[in-house]
């Protein structure tokens, strides 16, 4: 009854997680494991980070908008199952 459609849904959801996370290791966003141990010892505070470029930015913005849509998908993706299931 529901189950293709929430198999679509889950599917979507393990290809765009998986997409996502091999993006981050090919940023290097977990290579430095050993720093993050010792991050709550720390005791001087970090300096403040730069100003953020456009490009930053631009990534932010795209990341929220990537959000959104896929909390309108998943909106769309219930109702669609609720008005056509039997």
């Amino acid at each position: 009854m529901y189950y293709p459609y929430f198999l679509t849904y889950m599917a979507l959801g393990l290809g765009i997680t998986l997409i996502v996370f091999s993006w981050a290791l090919r940023k290097g966003q977990f290579n430095d494991q050993q720093r993050a141990r010792y991050l709550p010892l720390h005791p001087a505070p970090d300096p403040p980070p730069p100003k953020p470029s456009r490009f930053i930015r631009l990534e932010v913005l795209v990341l929220f908008v990537m959000a959104g849509l896929g909390l309108a998908a998943s909106a769309a993706v219930i109702l669609f199952a609720l008005v056509h299931g039997n």
